[in-house]
Parts: C-alpha cells; structure tokens; sequence
C-alpha cells in the first residue's frame, strides 16, 4: 500500500483518477495549481486507487493525503 501526499501547500485543479481505478506507475493521478503553475502529482506504484483524500477546488496543505494506492 502506497499513500500519496502533497509536498506544497495547492489548489487542487484536476482530478483524474477515481477510487477503484487501476494506475500504473508514472501515470497522473491529479493535478495541484499553484502560483498559476499546473503541478501532476504522480503514482509511484502500481496498482488500485483504494481512497482519494481531495476532490477538485480543494485546497490542500503540505503533508495532506492525496491518496492510497493498494
């Protein structure tokens, strides 16, 4: 089980996952704006998207849970 989390404080713009999605490692599971920059925030892991932790228009801060990939 991996979890995914932010390394900055962002605005979640794009969600392109959904919980029981496979992903592959490399594949865009969001992506974060800030600063008027898209970040992807990218699997590490293969497998199954277990829980998604944001939903697009939130604002998360550094350390939040992005999700968990089982």
């Amino acid at each position: 089980m991996a979890e995914v989390h932010a390394e900055m404080v962002a605005s979640v713009w794009k969600v392109l996952v959904a919980e029981g999605d496979s992903v592959e490692d490399g594949d865009t599971l969001v992506i974060l704006e800030s600063m008027k920059m898209e970040i992807p925030v990218i699997a590490e892991d293969e497998g199954v998207v277990a829980r998604l932790g944001v939903a697009e228009g939130d604002v998360i801060q550094e350390g939040d849970l992005i999700a968990v990939i089982e």
